[in-house]
């Protein structure tokens, strides 16, 4: 198979698709690998690397397009590549298509085999793809709401770890997922009172055990979660419906019984946050407040450590991106469920559930049309 990745285009994007190691285990393999000329610097890989490792350096995204058979990037084509689409090619990136529903028409118009990282599935159930990026986004929500919670920002003015005779701050955190753990591990570390809100009994009691005194689990509740937000110094909304649109739990009137200056961290703002005050924002602009709340939506989070997230992510995809290289799309997916869990659009059809009952489009079993 033919496979290519090209440079990263939302603001402030410096991951890459394919890492150099990527390019060499697809070459042995006897692939071809096509790589847009500085596609990597941002993440700290160079053309030569590429071209040590095998690949064929070209000079356009489009050119990139044209010859591969597989694309393979990292976030959701832009706009301007929309006509870079072509049909029957492979796309192999992260999509959040129930917060895009213009992506999702041109990829259903142009009949593109999209594959979506968030959505693949392993034999436990868990989302292989998109962990390493909940973990890494966990982290960073943490050092980013330390950071907008500052005074200069709008924030309340507090060091959330404290300071003897000063009390520590509140964290709550809605979700105990991956991203959820994550940014209670990160809390934890700071010193800072944690609480962690979740609807699944037994994820709660793993999760104490995990945590002990260190974090308070609460069942997800209106109740606790107002009563939690009430008291939050700190808001981290980290809830997953994996394809779906994410629930609005923090709703415009909490806002105004939460404390002056409070932050609210939405990490899950790719398929269209938790919060139903946020909206999609850059590395450029990341903050906006509202009803006297600093609100951090950055859509790319992990595209602020862009070595980390590209090496982490490149680890995770490579295992399903080879079967397709190995086997062609459909009988990797006849082989392995939780691959064909990962094709959102094939064909001119929506072919994942979650998203079709987000965007209201027909759904067709994937099985039946390849």
């Amino acid at each position: 198979m033919i496979i290519g990745t090209t440079k990263e285009l939302k603001n402030h994007e410096y991951r890459v698709g394919l890492t150099p190691d990527n390019v060499q285990a697809y070459v042995r393999r006897g692939h071809e690998v096509y790589v847009e000329t500085g596609a990597g610097l941002g993440a700290g890989f160079t053309d030569e690397e590429y071209k040590a490792a095998g690949a064929v350096i070209l000079g356009t995204p489009k050119e990139v397009f044209e010859i591969a058979d597989m694309v393979v990037k990292v976030k959701e084509p832009e706009p301007c590549e929309y006509d870079l689409l072509q049909e029957g090619k492979i796309l192999y990136t992260y999509l959040h298509l129930a917060a895009n529903a213009e992506l999702a028409d041109v990829l259903l118009k142009k009949k593109v085999k999209a594959v979506a990282f968030e959505t693949i599935r392993d034999a436990q159930g868990n989302l292989p793809c998109l962990r390493p990026m909940s973990q890494i986004a966990g982290r960073l929500s943490i050092q980013e709401g330390a950071k907008y919670i500052e005074k200069e920002f709008g924030g309340r003015g507090i060091l959330l770890g404290g300071v003897p005779g000063v009390e520590r701050g509140k964290i709550v955190i809605i979700g105990g997922g991956v991203a959820g753990t994550y940014a209670a591990k990160a809390a934890v570390g700071i010193d800072a009172q944690v609480t962690l809100l979740d609807v699944n009994p037994n994820r709660l009691a793993y999760l104490e055990d995990i945590f002990g005194a260190s974090v308070t689990t609460l069942y997800s509740t209106e109740a606790n979660i107002r009563k939690s937000l009430k008291e939050a110094d700190l808001v981290i909304g980290s809830v997953l419906i994996p394809g779906g649109s994410t629930p609005k739990l923090v709703r415009r009137e909490h806002l105004k019984m939460m404390k002056p200056g409070a932050v609210i961290v939405d990490i899950a703002i790719d398929q269209g946050g938790c919060c139903e005050s946020s909206h999609v924002t850059t590395h450029d602009d990341p903050v906006f407040i509202e009803e006297g709340i600093v609100h951090y939506c950055v859509g790319n989070m992990p595209g602020a450590v862009p070595y980390t997230s590209t090496v982490a992510l490149a680890n995770a995809t490579i295992h399903y991106g080879m079967m397709i290289a190995e086997c062609g799309l459909e009988d990797a997916c006849r082989m392995d469920a939780g691959l064909s869990m990962g094709v959102n659009i094939y064909d001119g059809h929506c072919v994942n559930k979650n998203v079709a009952e987000s965007l209201d489009l027909e759904y067709t079993e994937l099985m039946s049309v390849i």
